[in-house]
C-alpha cells in the first residue's frame, strides 16, 4: 500500500502552491482563522458580540459574520477589531526584492 505526505495530498487535491485554487484555499483558511482568533479573544474578555459591536461601532449581525467568516471585512475595519480586543498585530509583506514587517500595540 502507497501512502501519501499530507502535502502530496494537499497539491493533489486543492492544487500546487501558487495556483489559483490553492491561493484561495490559502487565503479562506487564513481568514477563517482571523475570525476563529476574534471570537477566541472575545469570550476570552467576557464580551458579547453586541458589546464588542459597540466597541467597534458596528451592529451584533456584523460580529456574528466575522466570526464565522472574516473574508469580506478590510483591513481597517480588521484594525478596529484588534483595537477594541486590545491587540497586538504584526504584519509583514515580503515582495521579491523588499521586506516589511509592521508591529503595532493597540
Amino acid at each position: 500500500m502507497k501512502t501519501y505526505t499530507l502535502e502530496e495530498v494537499t497539491d493533489d487535491i486543492i492544487g500546487k502552491i501558487g495556483t489559483p485554487n490553492r491561493d484561495r484555499f490559502e487565503y479562506e483558511l487564513q481568514m477563517d482563522l482571523i475570525g476563529k482568533a476574534i471570537k477566541e479573544s472575545r469570550k476570552e474578555r467576557n464580551l458579547t458580540q453586541k458589546q464588542l459591536g459597540e466597541l467597534v461601532g458596528v451592529h451584533k449581525a456584523q460580529i456574528s459574520r466575522l466570526e464565522s467568516n472574516a473574508s469580506n471585512v478590510t483591513m481597517d475595519t480588521l484594525m478596529k477589531f484588534f483595537s477594541a480586543l486590545k491587540a497586538q498585530v504584526k504584519l509583514q509583506i515580503e515582495l521579491p526584492n523588499a521586506k516589511f514587517n509592521l508591529a503595532s500595540n493597540l
